[in-house]
């Protein structure tokens, strides 16, 4: 799988990160595993997670996964709390939710470590000094930012600028029926030498066609607890899209999540997809066909259909 570098820095990552949102709660031990070893036998060497996912079962999973794999670069994130205030970027927290972390990984140090949300109710040079530490202490090889707006990204990056903690990701949804990071996230990224990964590529899964016709029973769409997520997502803006995509990928020979994930791995800045899969087969698909590549016709049709609103001031006269 096609290393690719992570913004302006020295780190490398893999083109498809695993992403574990659900190891520990749909997705038991057993089927993690077997995810796992198919991403790995892939050639892939990149996972994503976080401390709140499945309340920290998901990093547990990974820490036993990657006993005797010193090779695959973990990124995980902290920030995100299940309270009233949402999100706990201070020093205390922050300190606390990285021994924790470690332990459940059971490693020494963590490659790739998030802030998962901007907080309003901490000071940025607070939470900055944090990540530098972190560094510093030999804890965190590097740090990054998750759902930062363009704003919120460029004021961290230019705080952190010449620091050890200086800020190498953004990692933010990004896919063909999302394309809001373009007005301004991804500016900022590209100017701060930020890399973005892209979670969600397959855009919630609609991307994959399988809702085009009706919503099948074992979807997130049909889970109770999961389709407000996809939901969105199934208006008609969006089935034009997939439509677009559909039809691009059975004249390309291929499926429609190696068109769609060929297409966002192409875009400006992006250095890396995060895909998680509900069960080891739907992965086995998805990494069939991670490499694709797409003739530019096909993107400026996809870019086309796909274009979001755009206007004053991220676009027009004075841009």
């Amino acid at each position: 799988m096609e290393l690719r570098g992570l913004g302006d820095s020295g780190l490398f990552v893999s083109r498809i990160a695993l992403g574990t949102m659900s190891w520990g709660r749909d997705t038991d031990i057993h089927e993690a595993r077997d995810q796992f070893n198919i991403y790995y036998d892939a050639g892939g060497r990149f996972i994503d997670t976080a401390d709140i996912y499945s309340d920290g079962a998901s990093e547990e999973i990974i820490g036993e996964f990657l006993r005797d794999k010193s090779d695959v670069l973990i990124s995980t994130k902290a920030g995100s709390v299940r309270n009233a205030r949402r999100r706990n970027a201070s020093r205390g927290h922050l300190l606390s939710a990285l021994d924790a972390s470690l332990k459940r990984l059971r490693r020494t140090h963590i490659d790739l470590w998030h802030v998962n949300a901007w907080d309003p109710y901490t000071p940025l040079e607070e939470t900055l000094r944090t990540l530098e530490l972190a560094v510093t202490s030999g804890r965190v090889r590097y740090v990054g930012v998750s759902n930062y707006s363009g704003w919120q990204l460029a004021s961290a990056a230019t705080t952190a600028l010449h620091t050890a903690g200086n800020i190498v990701s953004n990692q933010v949804e990004y896919s063909l029926v999302q394309r809001g990071i373009e007005r301004e996230v991804v500016p900022a990224a590209l100017h701060h030498g930020v890399g973005v990964m892209a979670w969600s590529p397959l855009g919630r899964g609609v991307l994959t066609g399988k809702y085009r016709h009706a919503t099948p029973p074992d979807s997130r769409a049909a889970s109770a607890h999961l389709a407000s997520f996809v939901t969105p997502y199934l208006g008609e803006r969006q089935r034009a899209i997939v439509d677009a995509v559909c039809m691009a990928a059975e004249g390309l020979g291929l499926s429609p999540m190696d068109v769609s994930l060929a297409w966002v791995s192409a875009r400006p800045g992006v250095a890396s997809a995060i895909v998680g899969a509900r069960t080891a087969a739907q992965l086995r698909a998805i990494l069939a066909g991670c490499e694709s590549t797409l003739p530019e016709e096909i993107h400026t049709a996809l870019d086309e259909v796909s274009t979001p609103d755009r206007g004053y001031p991220e676009f027009g006269w004075n841009q």
